[in-house]
């Protein structure tokens, strides 16, 4: 399965050190997520022999943190498979895109994924905050 260029999900009720532990699992070396801007949390992380640029942004849209990896070089191929294994370990609502964005897609649509493992695709139009 070929790895998405970035991943990017969104936490409901994100918790730092609960971040941190998860991510830790996953990751050949991962250094603290340090703070680095207000709402901003940041760290280079490594796995397969790959740098992995992370960058968390709490309350970043209606309650919701996200969570960026810049990298193809993820433990996780897709961003709807990184959103159900963060779902599952960390108990709580994440969202992501559908798939791969391109041009004219529908920019409000995005994947759920409960904590108790129900999905579907939703409406999550942009509110300005």
């Amino acid at each position: 399965m070929e790895h998405y260029p970035d991943i990017e999900i969104y936490l409901a009720d994100a918790d730092i050190e609960a971040v941190q532990r998860w991510l830790s699992a996953h990751f050949d070396e991962l250094p603290a997520l340090v703070k680095r801007g207000k709402r901003q949390w940041r760290t280079l992380a490594r796995h397969a022999d790959s740098e992995v640029p992370i960058l968390l942004v709490t309350h970043a849209a209606d309650g919701f943190a996200s969570l960026w990896f810049d990298s193809p070089h993820t433990p996780w191929p897709r961003d709807v498979d990184c959103a159900r294994d963060a779902a599952r370990t960390l108990g709580c609502e994440v969202r992501c895109s559908l798939g791969g964005w391109q041009p004219g897609d529908e920019p409000d649509r995005f994947w759920r994924v409960r904590a108790d493992g129900e999905e579907g695709a939703i409406d999550w139009p942009d509110s300005g905050q």
